[in-house]
């Protein structure tokens, strides 16, 4: 055991320090996070659910890094990133609107104007909506009508239309 720890000393030491770094910039984002999103009043649920996309992305960047730490060749990396891409490629092109819905959300996220409570209008080609937001999710949006009925709208659809502002905070 202490001629593992002797022999690959350097290893571990650098992967302690890529992982403490991990965590602090895992901790960092989530504070800057939780701040924008008190800043503009964002839904808990919604600030949990990007700051989870958030650090998966670092968490893939911080894996990279530790593999070349490890030792791992770029031509091993380039196999093993093929191999998954072409995997991924595939299933997100089968999935594509799941794709745009999720991305559309991460995007309402940080730029949408309309928040939990406002009413708005959707200007659609064949109808048009009129209801309060009830929810925002990763895929969709909860929209309220007048009537009751719930209309669940989704993301990438609601960026690419025109959506008027009626009454602003009518639930909160």
């Amino acid at each position: 055991m202490q001629h593992f720890f002797k022999t690959n000393q350097s290893e571990i030491i650098n992967s302690l320090i890529i992982f403490g770094l991990f965590f602090i910039f895992q901790s960092i984002t989530r504070l800057i996070i939780r701040r924008m999103a008190n800043s503009k009043r964002k839904n808990k649920g919604r600030v949990k659910l990007i700051g989870r996309y958030v650090i998966v992305s670092f968490f893939m960047v911080f894996l990279l890094i530790e593999a070349f730490v490890l030792g791992l060749k770029i031509q091993e990396l380039v196999v093993i990133f093929s191999s998954v891409f072409a995997i991924l490629g595939i299933t997100l092109f089968a999935n594509w609107s799941i794709l745009s819905n999720v991305t559309s959300g991460v995007i309402m996220f940080f730029s949408f104007p309309y928040k939990i409570g406002d009413k708005i209008k959707i200007h659609d080609k064949d109808l048009e909506i009129i209801a309060i937001i009830e929810d925002i999710r990763s895929f969709h949006i909860h929209l309220r009508k007048s009537n009751g009925d719930l209309v669940t709208y989704p993301n990438s659809l609601l960026l690419q239309k025109a959506v008027t502002l009626l009454e602003k905070d009518v639930v909160n």
